[in-house]
């Protein structure tokens, strides 16, 4: 079971002195953990946009073996107080592979053995990639063609500016604005606007709603050690 998770702190978490802060995200961090080991967290991965949207900062993708670990997830996520603080818009989705995905899935960062979670380090972006985050929803007047024409385009851009991933997930409930969302990882920045440039041009907007994000990786090394659970046990909060 995929979430897919826009977040963000509200500006009223900025009201708090940094040691509130700290004590309320090391609190969250800790819970969080324990729903991760106690539901087998599959994946965890944050993308932090490089034009905020008002209190909406980061995009994350989740991954449980169960609705009932999703579902933990998300209610720990909003527990007081540091939920109190946040942004959320959580949607449900199943990933969708095509022969472009297939071709460019997407690697994990490991992370060393003896790495501890509980201890929250000074996170930062991740400065060697170009994330790209396109929300999309088919208008009418597509045609079944036009998929078959847009994945042979595609083939000759991915390899062209050295493509690092490629993924694309389905909501289980569809939002009025976008039904699906396609996340593309290039080396450059200029790999992410050829790839943007080729997703608008006039005959795909024409049967295509789209919104784009361009984003960093958040933090993908420690996030990395939130899916070993081996990592994750006999550490109390």
């Amino acid at each position: 079971m995929i979430i897919l998770y826009k977040g963000g702190r509200r500006a009223s978490w900025h009201g708090l002195s940094q040691k509130e802060q700290d004590a309320s995200s090391q609190a969250h961090v800790d819970l969080m953990l324990t729903v991760a080991e106690q539901h087998g967290l599959q994946r965890i991965e944050g993308f932090k946009l490089l034009g905020p949207q008002e209190d909406w900062e980061r995009f994350w993708i989740m991954a449980f073996p169960t609705l009932a670990g999703a579902e933990a997830w998300i209610t720990a996520e909003m527990a007081p107080s540091y939920g109190l603080y946040g942004y959320y818009e959580y949607d449900l989705a199943r990933a969708e592979s095509n022969p472009l995905t297939d071709a460019n899935r997407p690697s994990h960062p490991s992370h060393p053995a003896d790495a501890d979670p509980r201890r929250i380090p000074a996170l930062s972006v991740d400065t060697l990639s170009f994330i790209v985050i396109l929300f999309e929803r088919l208008l009418p007047g597509i045609e079944a063609s036009e998929d078959i024409e847009y994945l042979n385009d595609m083939k000759l851009i991915t390899p062209e500016h050295h493509m690092i991933s490629l993924e694309c997930f389905a909501l289980l409930s569809p939002r009025e604005a976008w039904h699906r969302v396609w996340i593309a990882e290039f080396p450059t920045l200029e790999g992410a606007e050829a790839w943007m440039e080729s997703e608008t041009r006039p005959d795909r907007r024409r049967t295509h709603q789209q919104t784009i994000h361009l984003a960093r990786k958040w933090a993908p090394s420690y996030f990395a050690q939130w899916v070993n659970p081996i990592d994750m046990v006999s550490h109390p909060g």
